[in-house]
């Protein structure tokens, strides 16, 4: 283990080759590429996707002054049918955010679409600009038409499904815009790589929301690079969701009318075609195999970054996952229903790594839906029960147990963080996400979880949902992009595209 006086920003900052390009200092103007934004300029941005993420998002990009929203993009007009955290939580937010008390009044449900996205950026604009008839936000269906139309744009936001992210931000790239989406950059693993790799050609500056701004991953990195529970072999994560429907065993037969106002075509983009149906749609569009990647996607990017950063990851050389199955009763008999559609109600996934530099190999457990792995003694010898959410470090000299994504860590048992001697404060504490990207569309250091940096993270949860349809121990070579063991899980990294919508991977 390192030294603690020798812990400082370049080690930190070499964390490892995917953190490095992550952070590195350079400014990328010197490289060329597209049109960097003058600090004393506000950065342009399309807004694409104004689902109830979409509508969290845009709030939050208000609130940011170096930004201005210049357009909005969806497929939906404008409905009150989107699922939500609580009852009416997104028309709360939106009443708060501009303080209109009686905003949404009589609404039979939650409503989200183009329409509000724009409704709520003028809205914003004209108390902040003192402009009562301010109209300076138009609305698009199709994310290609604006692409097309929008010339002054500097960049895009990308708060689609996830099946959607990779082939917008691409063509944003490639029209010379810096990109920011959500995560993932792709549910399907080629994708992810052809992204970053767009990023680098066209140097637009990228980044994956993922939690990128947590004070509490150099603080694990300050502990653990000094040696607070020796080489760690093991890491385990584990989350309650999902929260919406997964372990469907077929898609829907039935076909309703497709919704006033609702572009099914633009929705469906790249993926297979399919009758509408709203199971696909808005929030649970994340079960299915060709839309989501379940809450390994969901939620294993906001940890998952952090452990990159932490324990210098790259990426796995296996994985290996068990899930959940269901039986059905008929005829007076057990028939199992193999699903072949969506991502299962529970699994666990495991992924190992090798040594990195002084760093042992180790194994990357994970647990969804309500799965978590045994009660340590630790927590025993405490009496403390095991958190419903949380991430343990497994060392050779003790164990860390944190939050879901690293945060509020403790060394346990408790006498044993008592005794621990904090090393001093050394490493660099990021900045606000946001922010991170502003900086890098204006030719500062790129934003830590740009699309080169997310990259190897994107991948391993792709492999993951591999690993689930796979049934055994899966072989992965990061430099050819194969699956070495396996022909058919090999086909799975590849999308099967509809026609006019094909990416050359």
């Amino acid at each position: 283990m390192e030294n603690k006086k020798n812990i400082n920003r370049r080690s930190f900052l070499g964390a490892s080759s995917t953190a490095a390009i992550g952070m590195m200092i350079v400014p990328r103007h010197v490289l060329g590429g597209p049109k960097y934004v003058a600090p004393s300029d506000k950065v342009n941005i399309g807004y694409i996707g104004t689902g109830t993420q979409g509508i969290r998002v845009l709030m939050e990009f208000l609130r940011h002054e170096e930004v201005h929203i210049a357009c909005i993009c969806d497929a939906n007009r404008d409905s009150q049918d989107y699922p939500e955290w609580s009852k009416n939580e997104i028309r709360d937010k939106i009443r708060n955010f501009l303080d209109i008390p009686d905003w949404g009044e009589g609404n039979k449900g939650c409503r989200a679409g183009r329409e509000v996205g724009k409704e709520i950026v003028e809205t914003f604009y004209k108390k902040i600009r003192g402009v009562s008839d301010y109209k300076g936000c138009k609305a698009y269906e199709d994310f290609r038409e604006l692409l097309e139309k929008e010339k002054d744009l500097d960049a895009v936001c990308i708060l689609t499904p996830e099946h959607l992210h990779a082939t917008i931000a691409i063509a944003a790239m490639k029209k010379g815009k810096h990109v920011i989406t959500h995560k993932p950059v792709s549910n399907f693993l080629s994708e992810v790589r052809l992204a970053a790799k767009t990023a680098e050609e066209t140097k637009a500056a990228s980044h994956m929301f993922c939690s990128a701004s947590r004070h509490t991953t150099p603080l694990l990195c300050e502990w653990i690079w000094n040696g607070a529970i020796g080489q760690v072999r093991e890491v385990h994560n584990w989350t309650t969701r999902p929260f919406w429907p997964q372990g469907m065993t077929e898609y829907p037969k039935e076909t309703p009318p497709v919704p006033d106002g609702f572009n099914w075509d633009l929705w469906l983009g790249p993926a297979e075609y399919r009758p509408y149906h709203p199971a696909y749609t808005h929030a649970v569009f994340r079960g299915w195999y060709d839309f989501g990647t379940g809450p390994m996607g969901d939620m294993g990017h906001y940890s998952f970054y952090q452990l990159w950063q932490i324990l210098k990851l790259g990426s796995p050389l296996t994985i290996e996952a068990c899930r959940s199955e269901y039986w059905s009763i008929s005829d007076c008999s057990w028939h199992k229903n193999v699903n072949t559609v969506s991502l299962p109600r529970a699994a666990i996934v495991h992924w190992e790594f090798p040594q990195r530099g002084d760093m042992a190999p180790v194994t990357l457990h994970w647990y969804d839906g309500g799965m978590r792995p045994p009660l340590p003694k630790e927590l025993e010898e405490d009496d403390r029960k095991m958190p419903e959410e949380g991430m343990l470090f497994v060392g050779d000299e003790g164990k860390i147990l944190a939050g879901f994504a690293g945060n509020s860590p403790r060394i346990i048992p408790e006498k044993q963080m008592k005794e621990f001697n904090r090393p001093p404060e050394t490493l660099p504490r990021p900045i606000d996400e946001i922010d991170q990207w502003i900086r890098a569309c204006r030719g500062g250091e790129p934003a830590g979880a740009n699309f080169e940096a997310a990259r190897p993270i994107n991948e391993t949860i792709c492999l993951g949902t591999i690993a689930l349809r796979a049934d055994k121990k899966l072989q992965w070579d990061a430099d050819k992009m194969q699956i070495t063991n396996d022909d058919e899980a090999n086909k799975l990294i590849y999308r099967k595209y509809r026609k006019g919508w094909e990416l050359e991977v």
